[in-house]
């Protein structure tokens, strides 16, 4: 049976339940929306190369999380990403640190591409030819990455902040770590992470409640199986592991990322620490910060600058970055704007037009099916509620935010990770 939540201050209205599986279904009611979307997840992703299940501790070759998504699409019969196509759905997969997820979206046949969506991510199929051209496949992927300014950056930037933690190693893996890789490699990897009792399905739409949560039944397998514990390697510290890193790569002005590691949390605290990380980063370095207005101006930053978090796997981290001629002084100006607010603490005006500011992006994220579908998964995944955000985002202060600041955003705590063109230096 089905728990309803109603969030009257939203408008949304979330169903949720656990199956005898273990599977956690949830269904975010849209009344009126011709378009269905269905999200399907995995707890398992890059990061997770070590685990331990049923006693017995298993280390896999980096890579495989990421390998067995390109290959779930196989079938005895054919290709599940043309079936859906065929049936009018526009989907897709991907691979993060942390999950793996398949999803779709379409206005006509939601049903039939829900059973084909479950059938095809239960139902493994490896062969020993398929495995070895994706290993081709992936390997020239692979390579061509590693020419990315852009992924070296932040693959530079994790190993700045972490020592140890797998996150810093790319989803992908190496040319030589996927070579390791067979049909068994895939299958004992399926049959402990792809167990429902490991996933979470959500389903966003106007949709026949009682109809979804049959077909979930009738097309997943029945037995509740356990769940691997990843192993992510020693407690890190909370500084980073090493304060500065530097590239040469063919790019035509010097990219950087500025960040640090937060203190992992879990539950509802989880979704409070995001959420105040969020408006704290929107304060001190958002497009109406005096630092932004400030620095744009003199021309060390451009309008690419971005910031944001993330937490996974163990751990929580936030970053900012762009282009620069000077990154060093950019880190300098934060580091002297995070000691301004240590010192004198947020300015209430400036703190309520970020907090509405994020409030209102939030809201607009309820129109995303993805985002949403996305962020309730996550949610589940972690042992909260997305939408408890909106509540939790009307009680934030700005000693909220300016408490969060001085513990986390300290200079000592700070990497900065730099590409920079060929032949120039620091």
């Amino acid at each position: 049976m089905m728990t309803r939540r109603d969030y009257p201050s939203i408008g949304e209205t979330l169903y949720s339940s656990v199956l005898p599986n273990g599977l956690r279904l949830l269904i975010c009611s849209k009344p009126g929306y011709a378009k269905g979307f269905a999200f399907f997840a995995t707890k398992y992703g890059g990061a997770m190369r070590r685990f331990s299940l049923d006693g017995r501790k298993i280390d896999t070759p980096a890579g495989v999380a990421h390998f067995l998504e390109h290959k779930m699409f196989d079938l005895p019969e054919g290709n599940a990403l043309s079936m859906l196509a065929g049936n009018g759905a526009s989907a897709n997969a991907y691979t993060s640190s942390g999950i793996t997820a398949y999803h779709y979206e379409c206005t006509e046949g939601f049903f039939k591409n829900l059973e084909l969506l479950c059938r095809f991510v239960s139902t493994p199929y490896f062969t020993a030819e398929s495995v070895s051209k994706e290993q081709g496949i992936i390997g020239q992927e692979i390579r061509m990455t590693e020419d990315n300014p852009d992924f070296a950056l932040y693959y530079g930037f994790l190993r700045s902040l972490y020592a140890h933690n797998p996150i810093r190693d790319s989803v992908a893996g190496t040319v030589e770590s996927i070579a390791g890789i067979t049909p068994e490699t895939l299958y004992d990897c399926h049959r402990a992470f792809y167990a429902p009792s490991n996933m979470v399905l959500c389903a966003v739409g106007d949709l026949d409640l009682e109809k979804v949560e049959e077909t979930v039944l009738r097309c997943l397998p029945e037995n509740r199986e356990p769940v691997p514990e990843p192993d992510f390697g020693p407690e890190e510290a909370a500084e980073p592991a090493q304060q500065a890193t530097e590239l040469f790569m063919d790019v035509s002005a010097p990219q950087f990322l500025i960040g640090g590691k937060l203190p992992p949390a879990t539950g509802r605290e989880q979704l409070r620490q995001m959420l105040i990380c969020e408006v704290a980063l929107r304060c001190l370095v958002g497009r109406s910060s005096k630092f932004y207005t400030s620095l744009y101006g003199e021309g060390l930053l451009r309008a690419d600058f971005g910031y944001g978090e993330e937490s996974t796997c163990g751990t929580a981290y936030f970053e900012m970055g762009g282009e620069s001629a000077e990154p060093g002084r950019v880190l300098e100006r934060f580091s002297g704007e995070v000691r301004r607010v240590a010192e004198n603490g947020l300015d209430a005006a400036a703190f309520e037009n970020a907090r509405r500011a994020d409030y209102g992006l939030s809201l607009r994220y309820l129109d995303s099916f993805r985002t949403l579908a996305r962020q309730l998964t996550d949610g589940a995944m972690n042992g909260y509620d997305y939408f408890d955000i909106f509540e939790l985002s009307r009680s934030l202060t700005a000693d909220d935010c300016a408490e969060y600041i001085r513990e986390n955003f300290a200079p000592g705590r700070l990497a900065l990770a730099s590409v920079r063109p060929r032949g120039t230096k620091g």
